[in-house]
Formats: C-alpha cells, structure tokens, sequence
C-alpha cells in the first residue's frame, strides 16, 4: 500500500458497494459521476486490488471488496456516531438523537409525537430512519429504536409501552360493492391485502384463511402504509391497528369482534445511551405518549 487510505476514499467506496452503480453512489454522496469513478480507480491502485467488475447491471464487487464491507460499515456507523454525539454537550438536551421506527409508525404515528417533543425541546434534532428491519443498537446504528419484540442483549435497555390489537379493515366503498364478511370463512370470497415476502405475517395469515392461498391475494406488499392506501381506494381488505384504522375516516372494521394478533411494543436503547439527556429525553417522550390512551393501541404491524 502506498499511502494511507482516507476515510473519504472508504466512504466512496461503502457507497458504490451498497449502491451498485458509480451514478447511485454519485447521488448519494452528492458527487459527479466522474469524480466516483476516478477516485475508485485511484483507491484501487492504492490498495493494489480490483474492487468492482463491470457486467451488464452495473457494478460487481470482488471478493476483496466484499470482505472489506463489514469494516467500512462499522466506521460509517462510528462516523456517524461521532457527529451525533459532539452535536451538543452531553449534559445539555440538545444535539441530535436517530431514532429507527417501523415504516407505518414513522408515518402514522411517531410525527405527533416529534411534534410536542419539539415544543418542549426545541434544541433536539431527531433524525427519523424508517424500516421494518431493526436497526443494529448494539453498533449504535441509532440511538433509540421502536420494536414489536422483545430485545434479547443484556446491552440494550428496553421498556414496554403498548400492546397493539390487529384488525381487518376495508373502505366503506369496497364493503358496499363486495359486502360484508360475517366471519372468516366469508374472507376467502373477497379481496384481501398483505405481505408480500414478511415470513412471520404470511404465515399468520395462511393459519386464519387457509382456505384462500396467498397467490390469490389482490394485492400483496411489504409496506404497510401502501397496504392502507390501497384499502382506502377500495383495493380489498387489509389488517391494521385497530385505533389507527378506526380514526381513519375512510376505513371500517370488518369482524369488529375479531382481533387478528396484539404486538406488544418497546422503546429501546444501549445501555450507554440511556443516561445521555437528549437520549432520555426522547425515550422518556416516545414511551410516555404510547402510554396515553389516544396511542396505546398504535404502532408497527
């Protein structure tokens, strides 16, 4: 090796790797293209090795380039980190705090809630990541994370705030044209909206209406907010948290007796964060407005 590698050559190199074109990782870091590719070129001569191949679609990490990820992704994340943590004195509340919630909560329920933390501390900036895949916390990928399962890390620190009723919901345009299912059985007549490749939520599914297989479905989506959506059109029947369908306007409760499932929720963070004041008072603020009345029903599906 000729020289020391910077961390800007390896953060250029993280991004064309998760990326997989020169361009996509151009726009992710704000670059020109020929600014990437020149200094990829110059990256390679200085670790003397081919990270990328070209193929028909786009980029192809080598071997050494797959084995150098795990390496760049740990000091993006400790980068990012550093920032968040020199964003304000730690005993201030004030700085940056990530926060990684569900798809659905980021949308439907965590704005409320980041808007009252907003008034009462106006010297929080949170940065919002939403996705249905945890966030690692014990890498501190984010500071505080909103889960439906139990954590198991004797590092992370977690307290229940919700427990969250499932339950099927359709708008009132699709019930008048299709009618109204008067119990399980009746779904396998009507169109139904799920998961797509969620293994945990397509086998709930197949055990309530076994009888009409997933193939079948009219539409099926891993995103929960485009499968509310696409309920609120009249698409079909889908499941939601019973509070959030039944403040929706343009949904109603089918088999309002019936609740699919309850997912209990967590607010979470590593055992090294929880004393920070930013940290705690944004968990202290997220755990309780999920243990008011008006959202202790809310959450991720």
């Amino acid at each position: 090796m000729s020289k020391p590698i910077s961390w800007d050559d390896q953060r250029l190199f993280l991004a064309v790797l998760e990326e997989g074109s020169l361009s996509a990782a151009a726009r992710r870091l704000m670059l020109s293209q020929p600014t990437v590719r020149v200094r990829i070129e110059g990256l390679e001569r200085s670790l003397g090795t081919v990270l990328f191949t070209r193929s028909a679609n786009g980029l192809v990490p080598t071997k050494e380039a797959l084995a150098l990820h795990a390496s760049a992704r740990a000091m993006a994340m400790a980068s990012e980190r550093f920032i968040r943590l020199a964003s304000a004195p730690v005993d201030e509340i004030g700085g940056t705090v990530r926060l990684s919630v569900p798809e659905l909560m980021g949308v439907e329920v965590v704005p409320d809630i980041l808007a009252g933390l907003r008034r009462s501390h106006p010297a929080i900036r949170v940065e919002l990541s939403l996705s249905n895949a945890p966030a690692d916390l014990l890498e501190q990928e984010a500071d505080l994370a909103i889960r439906t399962f139990a954590p198991k890390q004797e590092a992370l620190v977690a307290r229940k705030v919700a427990s969250i009723p499932l339950g099927f919901f359709a708008s009132p345009a699709y019930l008048s044209l299709r009618g109204t299912p008067g119990d399980l059985a009746d779904l396998a007549t009507h169109d139904l909206i799920g998961s797509d490749r969620n293994a945990r939520e397509l086998a709930l599914a197949s055990a309530l209406v076994p009888m009409l297989p997933v193939s079948a479905w009219a539409l099926r989506t891993d995103s929960h907010p485009a499968q509310i959506a696409a309920a609120r059109a009249g698409v079909g029947i889908c499941v939601t948290q019973v509070t959030l369908g039944e403040r929706d306007p343009h949904l109603r409760r089918v088999l309002p007796g019936f609740v699919v499932a309850t997912l209990d929720t967590w607010v979470v963070t590593h055992e090294n964060l929880r004393n920070v004041p930013r940290v705690r008072t944004v968990f202290d603020a997220l755990a309780a407005a999920f243990k008011t009345p008006a959202r202790n029903s809310t959450g991720r599906r």
